[in-house]
This record gives C-alpha cells, structure tokens and sequence, in this order.
C-alpha cells in the first residue's frame, strides 16, 4: 500500500458520529485525500467544460454524435471485460438508501442487485455520509441488525447466498463534501470522498466473500468524465493492491450530453465497465436544461405522460440496449417507483399492472435487467425478466441489429402529442415542496402520492415549472405559466399541506423553507443547474 498523503484532510463543521472513527480513519483519509490531490483538479476543468457545452447547446438548439470519436463507434473489435459472477445475473435490482433498516430490507429483498445509494436517494447530512459506510460494512462483516423502536420489529440478514450484490453509487461529480476539505480549506468531491471511504475499507472484504467492490457513476456527462472515473479505479486499485479489473462500473445514461457518447463511454471504461442504465427522470430533467433557450419544440409535457414508449424515449432506449450488446455490457432498464398502498388494494392493483407492462416492455426489447424501488415489486419485475430469459443470466447475445437511432430522434421532444396541463403544474408544486421539506429533514428517498420520489423526480418538477414559464405555455384551462400562477399554487398546497398535518406538525417540519426553495429554483431568472446546490447550503447537518 501507498505511503499517507503528505496532506491530511480535516472534518470541518461536524458533531461527532457514534462509530465515525471506524471509517475516518487516518489510512482511510490519507486515501481520500490522495484521490483529492490527483483528480480533483480534472474535476474542476470537466465542470467549466460542461458549463461550455450547454452555452453551445443554447447557441444551436441540436446535438450530434461526435465526429473526433467515430473511430471508436467504429472499430467493432473491443468489447468490455467480461462480467464477474456476482453480477452476471441482473435481471432485478433494488434501489435505495443506506440507513440500517434499508440496508437489511434491500440484501434480503430477493433482487439480485442492491443499488445502494449515496446520491440521489439520500441527503449529504454528515450522518448519512458516514453512518452509510458504517452499515454497508456491518452488512460484509454481518455485524448489522435492525429493531424498529416504533412497531418492535426486528430485522436480520438472510444467509450470505440469498443477499443482493451491492452495486454502490457516490454522489455525482458536482457535489462537494464541506464536511471534509485539504489544508487550504477546498472541499473535497462528494464522489471521492463516497468511493473512496467505500473502496477502501471493503474492496478486498468484497474479494473475500467472492463479490468485489462495484459501483454505480451518476450524473455523467461525457466521455471524459468517464475517462477520469477509470483513471480513478486504476489509481485506486493499485493502492490497495488488489489487481486491476476488479473494480466494475455501471454508468447511468441519465444526461442528454450522455447519450450520444454511450459507446464512448463504455470505451473508456472498458476493463471495468459492468453496462449502462437508463435513468428516467434525470433524463428529461437534462433535456429540460440543456435545450431550455430552444423554443416550443423542446417543452416537455407533464412528467407522468412522458412514458418510455414516447418515441425520443424509445430512441434512447434501444440505442442503449443495441450499444450495451454490441459491447458485451449489460443493458439496465429503468424505475418502477410504485409504492404499494397497504390501505388500498384497488390503487396497487392498476399499479402492478403498470409495472408488470413496463417491466415485460424491458424484458422483450433487450435489457439484461430493471429497477424497482420496493420490495413488493421485485417477483412482478423477475417474472418479467424470467420470462424471457429462462434460465440465462442475461440477454446480451440480442444484438438489436434492427435498432437504428439517427442523431435527431434523441431529441425529438415534439413527436409526443401531449402538451402540460395545470394538474401537471399543480402536481410539480406538490411533489417538489414536499420532496424538498423531507430532504431538508435528512431523507432522500420520500413515498409520495404512492410513488418513491428522489432528487431527480424533484429536479424535473421544479424544470418544468421553470419551462413552461419561460415557454409561456397555456394550459386547457386557459390560464397561463406565469410566476403569479406558479406562486398562487405553491401558497395553495403550503395552506393545504398546514391543514392535512395539523399546526403543530407543520411548525416542526421544514414546509415554508421548502415552499421558498422550490420558488426560488423554480423562477429565478438565472437556471440553477442542480437543485440540490442551494439546497445543500440550506441542510443542517
């Protein structure tokens, strides 16, 4: 192992953990901070790149495959590494938080992948940070178990060859840890510091128990930001020493940018790359922000009536699965966020259904597996899957030759009929306000309306608000998109939420900070890129 950083790292502004000294300790920080030193940097130019190509992208309104990378396109000779065991076989995964009792439910859950998330289904509070290490190693070393102080029950893992494979994912790389920063107070990446606490106290535990240390890369834009995660997995795989080609990366298609760089970013990745995914919400709130200067064509309609089959849905899709195949990676699908109603047996029944269609949809274009975000829905997506798969692990002899995706149809946003309604502006005040309050209070995955909501589903709600002011859209009911609407209905629901919670709930929540968050992202005239930027200075903890 490498010698310390000549440069510790210091936890800024934090109340002590219970157990935080078993992940930050000293030989874990002095990795940290050498992941910091040597990569942070690229970091830096990768994001002022990013801010340069959406200025390109409003300058042209288009996008295109890139002309300097079509060799690689071309050149069909290089395939990914072949899959380990342990995730040869994807064809459910569940998602979810890292807190104790998830922890437990997800590797008992029956999927064959748990997605254990870092990012989009947690809020960066300190806490969560940290205590989300502490379980995933209690997990390896089965030290973790679960009584729920409320009802009394008791959680305990199953045995080790009926868990799910842990598939991590860090926070994405526009995120920085203030809780962590160097000796000239720069904090460092959220992404380092979650792989990097992860990797290095489980990826030889990992080895031990047959599995390895495998990760989920959110948020991704490009095929150099991809580049700069392989250089990472090198740089760490020789650190620790364990051999290079252990580490397998999954890359969420969760960006507009991303999906015409699929192929290259399997390239990039390609001694470590595990497949790609294909994220839903992200994915239209990436299409929102990046083509938001480009008129009618690109205003998106209600989030709910922008399903997979939408032709520029469609495109991508297969253009994922046919790409996946052709080199020799595994095609994820994307969410099932249905969470089943205990009281309402008529809602869970219209809801498997959609699920069920979803899933058999998935299994019959090509993708070697999908997502779920409750344990209910695990045997309707694996019948699903099973169906068409049988006893293979996967489906990546499909090549989908058929599948031919010109440039243009990826944004084809006006070949979808529907057009924004007020219930669809109605409904994106109510989940992003209380999305937000619930993540101002620490939670990242929030049941709302029966539907696991995460950052990305509070992202495209507060995009669409914004677009479709910017757009001057008017709704069937005559009223238009206007900051007075937007306000009068976040007033509306703040009123309606005080009533349905009752005085006393209400004061302790965080609603009306919530409310004014979500309007200040919603309409301030300069578009925040992320959400979760002003939200992250608003988070105690």
């Amino acid at each position: 192992m490498s010698a310390p950083a000549p440069s510790p790292l210091a936890i800024v502004d934090a109340e002590p953990l219970p157990r935080q000294e078993e992940v930050l300790t000293e030989a874990a920080l002095a990795f940290v901070a050498e992941l910091h030193r040597r990569f942070t940097p690229r970091r830096d130019e990768l994001l002022a790149r990013r801010a340069e190509r959406r200025a390109e992208i409003a300058r042209t309104s288009t996008l295109d495959f890139l002309p300097e990378t079509a060799a690689v396109r071309a050149d069909d000779s290089w395939r990914v590494a072949p899959a380990p065991a342990a995730l040869n076989d994807r064809r459910v995964e569940i998602t979810g938080p890292t807190d104790r009792k998830m922890t437990i439910n997800a590797l008992n859950s029956g999927a064959k992948v748990w997605l254990a998330d870092f990012e989009d289904a947690s809020a960066p509070t300190w806490e969560n940070v940290v205590l989300g290490q502490v379980n995933l190693s209690d997990a390896y070393t089965r030290n973790i178990d679960f009584t729920d102080e409320r009802t009394g029950k008791s959680y305990a893992l199953r045995p080790d060859g009926e868990l799910a494979t842990v598939v991590m994912r860090p926070r994405g790389w526009h995120l920085n840890e203030r809780h962590l920063a160097d000796a000239d107070g720069t904090p460092v990446p959220g992404a380092l510091v979650d792989f990097g606490l992860y990797f290095f106290h489980n990826a030889q535990r990992l080895l031990d128990l047959g599995k390895g240390p495998y990760f989920y890369l959110p948020k991704t834009e490009s095929h150099l930001e991809a580049r700069l995660w392989n250089d990472v997995f090198v740089f760490a795989q020789d650190y620790v020493g364990i051999p290079q080609g252990t580490v397998r990366a999954t890359v969420l298609i969760e960006t507009i940018t991303a999906a015409y760089e699929m192929e290259e970013i399997l390239y990039e990745l390609r001694d470590h790359a595990a497949g790609l995914n294909a994220g839903r919400w992200d994915y239209l709130f990436s299409i929102v922000k990046n083509f938001r200067d480009g008129g009618a064509r690109f205003v998106l309609p209600d989030r709910n009536a922008v399903t997979m089959t939408a032709p520029f849905m469609r495109a991508y899709t297969e253009l994922l699965v046919r790409t996946c195949h052709k080199r020799g990676a595994h095609a994820i699908g994307g969410m099932a966020a249905f969470i089943p109603s205990r009281r309402d047996a008529e809602v869970n029944k219209v809801a498997f259904e959609k699920v069920r269609a979803d899933k058999d949809r998935e299994a019959n274009d090509g993708f070697d597996g999908s997502w779920v975000a409750h344990p209910d829905l695990v045997p309707i997506a694996m019948e699903s899957f099973d169906k068409v798969l049988g006893d293979k692990p996967n489906q990546k002899d499909r090549l989908r030759e058929d599948v031919h995706v010109e440039a243009a149809d990826l944004i084809a946003i006006d070949s979808l009929d529907a057009k924004p309604t007020y219930a669809g502006l109605v409904n994106a005040v109510q989940v992003g306000i209380r999305y937000i309050e619930a993540w101002l209070r620490g939670l990242g995955a929030v049941a709302i309306f029966n539907l696991m909501e995460d950052a990305a589903t509070a992202e495209i709600s507060r995009s669409q608000i914004w677009q479709w002011i910017n757009a001057g859209v008017e709704f069937e009911n005559g009223a238009r998109a206007t900051p007075e609407l937007a306000r009068k209905v976040a007033a509306e629901e703040l009123d309606a939420i005080r009533k349905e919670t009752g005085e006393e709930a209400f004061a302790a929540g965080h609603w009306q900070q919530a409310h004014d968050l979500l309007l200040q992202v919603s309409l301030d005239e300069d578009y925040a890129d992320f959400l979760t930027l002003p939200a992250y200075e608003q988070l105690k903890g």
